[in-house]
């Protein structure tokens, strides 16, 4: 009687499987690898922050003709209940509170909750009577000073 012959083939053992897995993870990337991300991250950053920046620019210079325009609301009504604008020594100031000095208006009521700077953390500025308009309100730009182009330009009442 023959005993049958099995073959046994080796299976690896779990814990060397697991080895070999916990291997692979370790192992990381390449310095190549790195390199390909980081050049597709610069190229990307290349195209995309230029537009980026500009349209910061375009935001504040719209915000700045949102503010000159419901400034410009609010002296209207003012005017309406007082018979004219404010005076240029009573200033913007008329618009939240009260002026004191002469012509004091008679039918004075709020007209602003608070006087906004404008985007570029300046106050905005006021003339009466006004060099384009009977009253200008205005903000210099980006760079603060009359006149500019691009994102330094003046952004008044008149445009």
């Amino acid at each position: 009687m023959s005993i049958p012959s099995r073959r046994f083939e080796m299976q690896p053992s779990p814990s060397s499987l697991a080895h070999r897995a916990r291997r692979r993870l370790s192992a990381g990337f390449t310095l190549i690898e790195l390199m390909v991300v980081l050049v597709i991250i610069g190229v990307l950053a290349a195209l995309i922050v230029p537009n980026v920046l500009d349209r910061a620019d375009d935001a504040r210079s719209t915000a700045a003709r949102t503010d000159v325009t419901n400034i410009m609301q609010a002296l209207k009504l003012y005017r309406l209940d007082n018979q004219r604008y404010p005076t240029a020594e009573q200033g913007l100031q008329a618009l939240i509170a009260k002026p004191s000095a002469g012509p004091v208006p008679n039918n004075w009521r709020p007209y602003l909750e608070k006087l906004p700077n404008d985007p570029w953390g300046r106050p905005y500025q006021y003339l009466s009577p006004g060099i384009k308009g009977e009253v200008d309100v205005m903000s210099f730009g980006a760079d603060g000073q009359s006149g500019g182009e691009g994102k330094d330009a003046d952004i008044g009442s008149w445009q």
